[in-house]
């Protein structure tokens, strides 16, 4: 990778027995603030550290009224938020306990972290945490070469140990891809002819420097659909689909704290995922379309609410520099 996100050095923080946080550890939570991902990379959170806890606020104001109008996705990307801060946390070898929702006086306040008692991180937290580094959005094609089942057995007991409530993760095969191409191409449509969602669209992405007609927004790859997205029908997708691998993160519950502990899961995926030498990105956009949503809940007999598809596989060409959003 030419350029990469720097992150602070834990070690040089972790000699610190301050009943505060030290600068350099304030660095360090900062910084993988700021490399987490969120929804059209609005970053809705905001921090604040007292002692040796760290809270993480929503930021209710950065709205995106046409595609996130319940807040799901800000929810779910303040999750991938607490994500990191509790891996930067254990990396600077601390425990990280953690409670959702954690003052009724502050209800903006959607998680607390703290560092508990001394506790060096495990190998696999500290290969996700330097994974925050490289993680970006991989919204190109893949390269023809399938993801070995045994890895992706490998990111699922990943997903168990991490031990989110009432979340779970599972792969998609056989006939999933056939339903998920009719939910896609479904999705697809309705978005295609919304206005008021391509105007929102538009002006994001004139934000973000994304030219209209980029060929890699073709679907399957984009998750986000314009004006001018090609949508294949859906024997066509589907074949598409059936080349890449996915995993579909749902919760039992569909509550703004079911949409953090999604993220949460979602984010140690992502960089599980990373650490192993794979490309991702996540879609939730069709899952905001209503009757595409409950029609993958039927035909994929899901017990709960799917809530973030993790799409991934080997980078068919060089990544770009990595950026904080999705």
């Amino acid at each position: 990778m030419s350029t990469a996100r720097h992150l602070p050095d834990p070690t040089e923080a972790a000699s610190a027995s301050s009943p505060r946080w030290t600068g350099d550890e304030v660095a360090v939570l900062a910084a993988v603030l700021a490399a987490a991902p969120s929804v059209h990379n609005s970053q809705p959170w905001s921090l604040r550290l007292a002692g040796r806890t760290a809270t993480v606020f929503e930021r209710a104001e950065v709205s995106l009224p046409q595609h996130d109008p319940t807040g799901r996705d800000r929810l779910i990307s303040c999750g991938a938020a607490v994500a990191n801060l509790r891996l930067a946390v254990r990396e600077l070898g601390w425990t990280a306990p953690w409670r959702q929702f954690p003052d009724a006086a502050a209800p903006g306040a959607v998680a607390r972290v703290e560092a508990g008692e001394r506790s060096a991180p495990t190998e696999t937290e500290t290969a996700e945490y330097r994974a925050i580094a490289r993680r970006r959005s991989h919204r190109g094609p893949f390269a023809d070469k399938p993801v070995a089942p045994a890895l992706l057995r490998t990111l699922l007991d990943t997903a168990a140990d991490v031990r989110v409530p009432g979340v779970v993760a599972h792969t998609l095969g056989g006939d999933d891809h056939t339903h998920l191409a009719r939910v896609l191409s479904h999705s697809a449509l309705v978005l295609r002819d919304d206005r008021a969602y391509q105007r929102e669209l538009a002006a994001w992405r004139g934000a973000a420097g994304i030219a209209t007609g980029d060929a890699s927004w073709s679907l399957p790859w984009a998750g986000l659909v314009d004006r001018a997205t090609p949508v294949p029908d859906d024997a066509v997708l589907a074949e598409r689909l059936a080349g890449e691998s996915y995993l579909l993160v749902g919760t039992t519950g569909d509550g703004r704290g079911d949409h953090l502990r999604a993220g949460m899961l979602t984010q140690r995926l992502w960089l599980a995922a990373v650490a192993a030498g794979l490309a991702c990105s996540i879609m939730t956009q069709p899952l905001h379309v209503p009757e595409a949503r409950a029609g993958l809940i039927e035909r994929l007999r899901l017990a709960g609410y799917p809530q973030v598809l993790l799409r991934l596989g080997y980078a068919a060409r060089p990544p770009r520099p990595p950026r904080a959003g999705r």
